[in-house]
């Protein structure tokens, strides 16, 4: 990665101004010369532009930006996609928009740096435009001086004009933008952050079409790491070959991961979110791999799968995946339309109590650890939740009112998780030694419909015996 020399000014036709020396404290930057700058803007061929259609989810987008004048009247509202973040020195993280903002917009993996989408008041509604940095073209010192927008550097950005077109929404300079004290921001005001959250708890048609197709790559990531096993075995690190294959199917049919991968192998496997997958893949263990990928749109998957290295499950491992399945499988039961959202996770506990119980590892009985008091003593193998929503965030919503989340009904369009697990760490006394270190998951993508949940993720085997199948054809999962 290179970085660029001190400029001068070019413009259109010619520069006359020479270099100036360097004002960073980088010594990394050099002048560029005379001729350079009196040159570098001519002898381009003509770039035509292209207006664009405009794009699939930009009709919904509108319906949501109406939605959100409407419950704020009077207000100058303001949602900016952020700015790009500094990894190290002069690199940046890749960019992504604030979920919300991409929810208003419909502008996802393309979303430009710097933007804010303003809401200005009128008598009826709101004035909706979005603002952000102009292309620079090799019309400007930017093109050739500006590693972080110049043209030269990174390739074409989009114009204003063709945003606007793409996007079917006014648009700005972002120079022109002025913020007022009496702003409603992002982030900042608490009743527009909960609102544009609570406003994704129900996809539409285009969000759903999206996690499924966010879904379906995701799918054919995991059918690359099973066809991938035996190089994955090979490797001192194969939890990080695991991630690997997985980056390489999110970034040629998607966008890239929705989080990171979690690639967990053995006892690595007990660690709720392992991501630093530097261990390696051995035969006898299971591998616990919790991935999603993000589409364009930047909607993702969130699934998981839990597999034996070497094809096969032992005794002890089946029991305890089919127990998770059995767990998965009565949260799935009870999931209905009008049906309180913690009573999936109630449903999936339900099971894991009984099955610890029997199995003599609990101080009490079932119905004792399932006491929302006294008990809980189940917990210990299984902390965290059963369920999360799902769509622009992998934890989507999260800023949405316990009463509409967490107690809220669940309703048509709604996409959210199932995924109980149990966990029975290497140096937990409290579970026998052929336990220990044993850690599995099994995690879905579900839609409620009026009749009832949908398994986004049904194509990937769930059964012991259709992951052992699974393994056994080296990964083809259709």
């Amino acid at each position: 990665m290179d970085i660029p020399a001190d400029s001068g000014t070019a413009t259109s036709d010619t520069t006359t101004e020479t270099t100036a020396a360097a004002t960073t404290v980088t010594n990394r930057r050099q002048p560029f010369p005379q001729g350079f700058l009196e040159s570098i803007s001519e002898g381009w061929a003509d770039r035509p532009e292209s207006t664009p259609p405009c794009r699939a989810g930009a009709v919904e987008a509108s319906r949501r930006r109406d939605a959100v004048s409407r419950a704020f009247p009077g207000a100058r509202l303001v949602l900016p996609a952020g700015d790009a973040k500094q990894r190290s020195n002069d690199t940046d993280y890749p960019f992504r928009a604030h979920s919300a903002f991409a929810h208003l917009t419909a502008w996802g993996a393309d979303a430009e740096p710097g933007a804010v989408l303003v809401f200005d008041p009128r008598e009826g509604g709101h004035d909706v435009t979005l603002y952000f940095r102009e292309r620079a073209d090799r019309t400007t010192a930017e093109f050739y001086a500006d590693a972080s927008i110049g043209e030269f550097w990174i390739g074409p950005r989009p114009a204003l004009s063709a945003v606007s077109a793409d996007l079917d929404l006014p648009t700005a300079h972002i120079d022109t933008f002025e913020p007022r004290e009496d702003d409603l921001v992002l982030d900042e005001d608490p009743d527009l952050t909960r609102f544009v959250s609570e406003l994704r708890l129900v996809k539409d048609d285009f969000e759903i079409a999206q996690l499924q197709s966010a879904v379906d790559v995701t799918a054919r990531g995991f059918d690359d790491i099973i066809a991938d096993l035996p190089r994955i075995i090979a490797s001192p690190r194969g939890e990080r070959v695991v991630e690997g294959v997985f980056h390489t199917r999110a970034r040629t049919d998607g966008n890239t991961e929705g989080y990171d991968t979690i690639a967990a192998s053995g006892p690595h496997a007990c660690y709720l979110h392992w991501t630093r997958n530097d261990g390696a893949v051995l035969p006898g263990d299971l591998i616990l791999i919790d991935a999603g990928v993000e589409v364009e749109s930047l909607y993702t998957a969130d699934i998981t799968r839990t597999i034996p290295v070497d094809g096969r499950f032992t005794d002890v491992q089946r029991k305890v995946y089919e127990t998770v399945r059995e767990a998965a499988d009565a949260a799935f039961r009870t999931a209905r339309p009008g049906v309180k959202f913690r009573r999936v996770h109630e449903a999936a506990m339900e099971v894991i109590a009984r099955r610890v119980a029997e199995w003599g590892l609990l101080p009490v009985t079932a119905e004792e650890a399932l006491d929302a008091d006294t008990g809980g003593q189940h917990r210990r193998y299984m902390v965290h939740g059963t369920s999360h929503h799902l769509g622009l965030d992998v934890h989507d919503c999260a800023q949405a009112r316990r009463d509409m989340y967490y107690d809220g009904e669940l309703e048509p369009g709604m996409v959210f998780t199932i995924e109980p697990g149990l966990y029975f760490q290497t140096d937990d006394l409290t579970v026998p030694a052929e336990y220990r270190g044993i850690g599995v998951r099994i995690e879905d993508d579900i839609l409620m419909t009026v009749d009832g949940p949908v398994n986004l993720s049904a194509a990937l085997p769930r059964t012991a015996d259709e992951v052992e199948a699974w393994i056994a054809r080296g990964g083809r999962s259709g």
